[in-house]
């Protein structure tokens, strides 16, 4: 799994799934899409607008709990 956020244009992007997927979006709001792979798998979640959308005064911050960390790199 990894986790990126783009402060330019405020955009968090969750990837579940490592590997190049022919995905379809699926649009829960105008704000929140979900990248679907093959066998309906769920490949990402993107998130516009993040400190909005998340409620959030500055860039998110990410906690790990029972996962190990790993640096990009």
């Amino acid at each position: 799994m990894k986790i990126s956020y783009d402060e330019q244009v405020d955009a968090l992007y969750i990837r579940l799934l490592e590997g190049d997927f022919q995905c379809r979006t699926v649009r829960l709001s105008d704000t929140i899409a979900l990248n679907i792979g093959p066998a309906e798998e769920l490949v990402g979640v993107e998130i516009l607008d993040a400190k909005e959308t998340l409620h959030l005064k500055a860039a998110p911050e990410v906690g790990l709990e029972n996962l190990k960390a790993r640096l990009a790199g």
